[in-house]
């Protein structure tokens, strides 16, 4: 059976401004390889047996994302159709209804399809292990699970939302238990040592039939707005258009609040292969190779002195430093950040400021 990849390409990724801003937010940006990090997604499943993707994304985004994923398609998709299923959102209205359109699509591909729902813009080191996951979540999808892969955490983050696992491991997975919020260190320290929690990665396997029926269960305006809203689309060349009207009355929800924290169905499966969400310049540099200084300099055009752990990125001017430690500078075209590595989960806030001032 073909899994049938969706990727979800809604999100604005303000923690990277400059850089990730308006019309240009991080998905669609080369950070960490060559490719750009929409690409990368579905380069990973590589070498599966895949079903035709299916990208769900805002208007503003749709000729990136057409041209993106088509200019990997080839290297990813063997047999069958190399065109993907582009999905127009009306607006935003968070990650629920987004996948329900999507698997309305993937039932129109296989009335049986296993879907993987994939956030756009995350890095995974271990392909292999990644892959491997997948199977095994496969196998719990194809009885009838909502599967989720909870991180194995490697340090007491308070930046992650968790996941609690019980019971006994079968087939590879575990009873979803539940959701835990971003907790204090404190917390995650206890989370930490307990072996119980994972970090909640957004990544999900299941049967699309299935999702759309816990959905109908447990948000059933929801489900059936969503569904009307994929009935009701306009095919315009490459892109579906959801229907803006049935679209536009859905209360808005993440997956995890409308069906994942109520479902009996939800299993996690831990997956440790180096998985970071790349939601912050530190974020970065951590996964990022580092000089003799522990400094990652990217772009030519940066001469630097006595400076130590820091994250550099030039454009077109030249950076130059002195005397600096755990710094973050990033130049853009019309923007210039440098903060304190410490301080920079804050460069959201001036993403804020900024777009107030341009409304």
């Amino acid at each position: 059976m073909a899994i049938i990849p969706i990727i979800l390409s809604g999100g604005a990724g303000t923690r990277l401004w400059p850089l990730s801003w308006g019309e240009h937010p991080k998905q669609f940006l080369s950070l960490v390889t060559e490719r750009t990090m929409i690409q990368e997604t579905l380069l990973r499943l590589k070498g599966l047996e895949l079903g035709c993707p299916i990208i769900s994304c805002g208007e503003g985004h749709r000729f990136m994302v057409a041209q993106q994923i088509g200019e990997v398609m080839g290297e990813v998709i063997s047999t069958g159709s190399t065109t993907p299923t582009i999905i127009l959102e009306p607006m935003a209205k968070n990650t629920a209804p987004a996948i329900a359109a999507a698997c309305c699509a993937a039932m129109k591909q296989d009335k049986d399809a296993v879907v993987i729902v994939l956030p756009s813009d995350h890095v995974i080191a271990d392909v292999e292990i990644f892959q491997n996951t997948i199977k095994t979540a496969t196998v719990n999808a194809e009885k009838g699970y909502l599967v989720t892969f909870g991180i194995v955490p490697t340090f007491p983050a308070t930046g992650y939302g968790y996941i609690k696992a019980s019971g006994s491991e079968t087939d590879g997975a575990f009873i979803l238990e539940k959701f835990v919020e971003k907790p204090c260190l404190e917390k995650a320290q206890e989370y930490l040592a307990s072996g119980e929690y994972a970090w909640n990665s957004g990544m999900f396997v299941f049967k699309a039939e299935t999702f759309l029926k816990e959905l109908k269960v447990y948000c059933p305006e929801m489900a059936e707005l969503s569904i009307q809203a994929f009935e009701k689309a306009k095919v315009d060349a490459d892109f579906i258009r959801l229907d803006k009207e049935s679209f536009g009355k859905i209360t808005g929800n993440s997956i995890d609040y409308a069906v994942m924290e109520k479902t009996a169905k939800g299993r996690v499966v831990k997956l440790n292969a180096g998985w970071n969400d790349v939601g912050s310049w530190s974020a970065l540099y951590d996964i990022s190779k580092k000089d003799e200084n522990q400094n990652v300099i990217k772009g030519d055009n940066v001469i630097i002195m006595d400076t130590t752990s820091s994250y550099i990125r030039s454009g077109k001017r030249t950076i130059a430093t002195i005397g600096l430690d755990n710094i973050v500078i990033v130049d853009n075209d019309d923007a210039l950040l440098v903060a304190a590595k410490g301080k920079i989960q804050n460069v959201k806030n001036i993403a804020e400021i900024i777009k107030k001032r341009t409304e």
